[in-house]
């Protein structure tokens, strides 16, 4: 399967719209300004929490994104140009995705997504970039609690 411009567009503009929820809106906000994990713990037990919806409507929304992509649905360069918080994702997520992984028992956990940021032109700059600018979030506001989600 092979995405055509038109067919990509349709569905960067169909997920831009699921976006715009209001409930994923601001678990977005939440998690790229409030949810700063120092290590795979942290980030587990947030996952984990009875508060995880905000974590998991995230997480859960940029996965799909990055299936879409990984199997021929989405152009892969019109996405990457179309998006950047998926990079944050793993900027936040990826140092501590094989111990998630192994918490979790779930060996697939995130495997698109992070498959999809890896294998980005100049990925590692990319990612690099994005710690950096979630450091500096970090030190402005400390975490967070999660927003109730619906």
């Amino acid at each position: 399967m092979s995405a055509t411009p038109a067919g990509s567009a349709e569905l960067l503009l169909r997920l831009y719209e699921l976006r715009t929820d209001p409930a994923l809106r601001a678990s977005r906000e939440w998690f790229v300004h409030g949810f700063h994990p120092q290590d795979a713990e942290e980030a587990f037990a947030m996952w984990m929490s009875k508060d995880s919806a905000s974590y998991r409507q995230v997480t859960t929304y940029w996965e799909m994104a990055a299936t879409f992509v990984r199997h021929g649905a989405i152009d892969e360069v019109m996405f990457h140009a179309a998006n950047t918080e998926h990079v944050a994702v793993i900027a936040k997520l990826g140092p501590f995705l094989g111990e998630l992984r192994r918490l979790s028992r779930m060996p697939d956990y995130l495997l698109q997504l992070e498959g999809l940021v890896l294998a980005m032109p100049e990925a590692e700059a990319r990612l690099s970039t994005m710690r950096k600018y979630q450091r500096h979030k970090a030190a402005q506001v400390g975490s967070s609690p999660p927003p109730c989600a619906a």
